[in-house]
């Protein structure tokens, strides 16, 4: 092979590799800002962090004064808003009552959907399905699901619950 040949072999090798790597960057960069990406992020997120809260909210160990205290403190943590402030308003009221039933409740989300997000607002809706096991202090344990609608706000320490509402199980009669 001459010098020659060499000279434009290494230089075509070395424009593939130019136009590669640019069209790499070109593609990284697209991807890195895409608005889709940024919300499907945020979606996941606030589903996400959604069940955990609504797993807190919905279960209790009132086998004792720390437990329950814990419990409570954990409910304030999954909350935001209204929810929080009315959670704190009634916090001695709760811990007596919850010591004195000795119930434990155990939430387990079945499952989930957000049924609205707002990136720019920062809030979401969240619909769930939720098996709440029962034990009391005396007698026999029991599960029953429930069903929620929850309203998230997305807050500096992520996405919490700022309102839960029940909602009927079942066809409506």
């Amino acid at each position: 092979m001459s010098d020659r040949t060499r000279t434009w072999t290494g230089r075509a090798a070395l424009l593939v590799a130019v136009l590669v790597c640019a069209l790499g960057t070109w593609s990284y960069t697209q991807a890195r800002g895409d608005d889709s990406l940024a919300y499907a992020k945020s979606r996941d997120a606030a589903l996400t962090e959604g069940k955990q809260h609504l797993t807190r909210l919905t279960s209790m160990d009132g086998t004792s004064t720390a437990r329950v205290k814990d419990g409570l403190n954990a409910w304030l943590t999954a909350s935001a808003g209204p929810l929080h402030d009315r959670l704190e308003s009634t916090r001695t009221k709760d811990a007596r009552e919850l010591t004195e039933s000795g119930a434990t409740v155990r939430g387990k989300v079945t499952d989930a959907a957000l049924t609205a997000l707002d990136d720019r607002a920062g809030t979401a809706a969240l619909i769930a399905t939720v098996d709440v096991e029962v034990t009391p202090r005396t007698g026999k344990a029991g599960t029953e699901r429930k069903r929620f609608e929850a309203t998230l706000a997305r807050t500096g320490d992520g996405w919490k619950i700022k309102a839960l509402d029940a909602l009927p199980v079942g066809g409506a009669s």
